[in-house]
């Protein structure tokens, strides 16, 4: 079965076949940076990262681009309001690429925890200015973009197919009664591509019309087209960003470019908080910091792949608690087969696990090639797990060999492709710090029988450590351990 995607462009399932064979070209809107990442950016990027690695996984060779908006995302997501960034300085009191900066690092700091890959190019908004200034001048030239008071606007009636993505009309968009039509635009409909600056603005630059800051659809058509081209495969980013932002992007893109903009659009669900749609004046926002407290991000990442990219992913403690269950399940079919191959090496077996990996395989590859369908994959690697455990309870001795290969599926479809097996053994962040808690428990345990005397009990605790590969140092100011 050939790899099928939903399109929302098309608004069906089709045959993924990217303009270079045996290339990907992929942009992913990547976030603003005015405070620490949250769930909805979770299940966004953990969602694009499964994609990205099973492009990957089936040969394709991936060109990764995901920005980072550090400038002209204005708080009501359109044409009006404050810069997110610039408003958050004023209440912290820095300058505004200060905050950039400290969430930037925040953001990739949480996307590490949570497994996914860094991308091969993450470019800055701020930096591709110039980028910016070359599109619109060709929009002006072209007559499909407008000139007021030193601010830069599009022209929807020019693009005839303006709407085309979102399934809306020019006539949908008339401004409501929310914000107050801006007397600049020609129509209500029209979005800023250049924003003039006040004198107080601090992030603005120079430009034919005068100082000013770019709008935020205009960015991502300047740094998608600047590393993919003018036509590339794969967008990607939330369904709240299909209007205005992606909506915009294709209208400017194409007029600027006359080519298409993007092949296959791919846009993920949102999240909800006990069936309520998540947001901070709602009460119910959860930063990825906050959930780390409470869970293993293996655990967050592997509750967020349980549900479709492009269904509601309902986050709630309850939910997650399950979903540790089910991910402890797992780890440990992989920890116990790690430990039963490493009895085999020591013992010579010649008995062959009639486990009929190839089935397993197909069926794993026929989840992801439907629209890269995480829910099923997961279902594949538990099947799998419940059929090696029962092996694993046989009074058989499986050969290394066989056993290795079973190993080795649990290592392509659940590491390589979902990125829930970490290492060796698959070991997570939780058995760190378990191990770390047990160690201090031993060496508290150690001090006081040394402080009773008892050398012997003493002694042998430390060597058993050391029998398990672990040294105990005893300096003046405590007791310390390290492997090895």
């Amino acid at each position: 079965m050939a790899l099928q995607v939903y399109n929302t462009l098309t608004r069906q399932k089709e045959e993924f076949t990217p303009q270079r064979e045996g290339r990907v070209g992929m942009y992913v809107c990547g976030p603003t940076v005015y405070g620490h990442s949250h769930i909805g950016h979770a299940k966004s990027y953990v969602s694009f990262d499964a994609i990205v690695r099973y492009l990957r996984f089936i040969g394709y060779k991936v060109l990764y681009v995901q920005n980072i908006t550090d400038v002209g995302h204005l708080t009501d997501d359109a044409d009006e309001g404050e810069d997110k960034i610039e408003k958050q300085s004023k209440l912290d009191r820095v300058h505004p690429m200060q905050i950039a900066e400290m969430y930037t690092r925040s953001y990739f700091e949480d996307m590490d925890s949570l497994g996914v890959l860094r991308p091969d190019i993450a470019p800055r908004a701020s930096g591709h200015i110039t980028e910016q200034i070359e599109i619109i001048e060709e929009l002006l030239k072209k007559g499909n973009a407008y000139i007021a008071h030193g601010s830069v606007y599009f022209d929807v009636s020019k693009f005839k197919e303006y709407g085309k993505l979102s399934g809306r009309s020019v006539e949908d968009m008339e401004a409501g009664s929310r914000v107050e039509v801006n007397p600049e635009k020609h129509h209500p409909a029209d979005f800023a591509l250049w924003k003039k600056a006040q004198p107080e603005h601090i992030m603005q630059w120079p430009s034919p019309w005068g100082k000013g800051y770019p709008g935020w659809h205009i960015e991502c058509s300047a740094m998608s087209m600047k590393y993919l081209g003018d036509t590339f495969d794969i967008h990607g980013g939330g369904l709240e960003n299909q209007f205005p932002h992606h909506e915009c992007e294709v209208a400017q893109s194409e007029c600027a470019t006359g080519k298409q903009f993007v092949k296959y659009w791919i846009h993920n669900n949102m999240v909800t908080v006990n069936g309520q749609k998540m947001g901070k004046s709602l009460g119910n926002f959860v930063t990825l910091k906050d959930a780390f407290k409470k869970f293993d991000p293996l655990v967050v990442r592997f509750f967020i792949l349980q549900s479709h990219y492009r269904s509601t992913l309902d986050f709630g403690d309850e939910a997650l608690h399950g979903a540790k269950v089910g991910f402890e399940k797992l780890q440990n079919t992989f920890r116990n087969l790690n430990e039963e191959i490493t009895k085999a090496s020591r013992e010579n077996r010649t008995e062959e696990a009639a486990i009929d990996l190839p089935v397993y395989e197909s069926r794993f590859r026929a989840a992801m090639d439907d629209d890269f369908n995480t829910p099923q994959a997961i279902a594949v690697l538990f099947d799998l797990s419940r059929e090696t455990n029962a092996l694993l309870s046989l009074e058989t001795k499986f050969s290394i060999g066989s056993l290795s290969a079973i190993r080795e599926v649990f290592r392509k479809f659940g590491g390589t492709v979902l990125g829930l097996i970490t290492g060796e053994s698959g070991v997570t962040s939780t058995d760190v710090q378990l191990e770390a808690d047990l160690m201090k428990l031993l060496i508290e345990v150690r001090a006081d029988v040394r402080t009773q005397k008892l050398w012997s009990l003493s002694d042998k605790i430390r060597d058993g450590l050391k029998n398990f590969g672990i040294t105990l140092e005893d300096k003046k100011d405590g007791t310390g351990w390290r492997r090895g």
